[in-house]
């Protein structure tokens, strides 16, 4: 499960950081609850329709929209039903404003490590992760 969230402190008259802090951090429990069981339907959830999903770790820039990326996760075999440990962490939540904030996190999936960069937006009274740019390493 996801560790405690920080957030720079407060600047300008916008909600109070507790209660955004706490629906980012639900809204993080369940990218990564949708995240170790493969379950698109959880992370359809948690993302924009117009989310991106972008990462250079392996030469070019690979960019897809959410349909692309959903594909992708229905079809591999979910890190629960192999079995892995789950090595959530939340490593910063940083609060831009009433409307956005970026959240930094780290997961795994099979022998990658992952940190992740999750640029959140406020919309329809609920926060949604609308672009994903990422890093991976292997593990040892």
């Amino acid at each position: 499960m996801p560790s405690a969230i920080t957030a720079s402190p407060a600047e300008g008259p916008f909600a109070p950081q507790g209660s955004a802090l706490a629906a980012i951090a639900e809204l993080l429990t369940v990218y990564f609850d949708g995240l170790h069981h493969s379950d698109t339907s959880r992370l359809r959830d948690v993302f924009h329709p117009d989310a991106r999903y972008v990462c250079a770790t392996e030469g070019g820039p690979l960019h897809l929209d959410m349909e692309a990326y959903f594909a992708i996760v229905d079809q591999r075999p979910s890190p629960a039903s192999r079995g892995e440990a789950r090595s959530d962490r939340i490593l910063g939540v940083e609060l831009a404003g009433p409307v956005t904030a970026l959240a930094r996190v780290q997961c795994s999936i099979g022998p990658k490590l992952f940190t992740d960069f999750l640029s959140l937006i406020h919309v329809d009274g609920r926060w949604r992760i609308i672009c994903k740019v990422f890093h991976f390493d292997l593990r040892a």
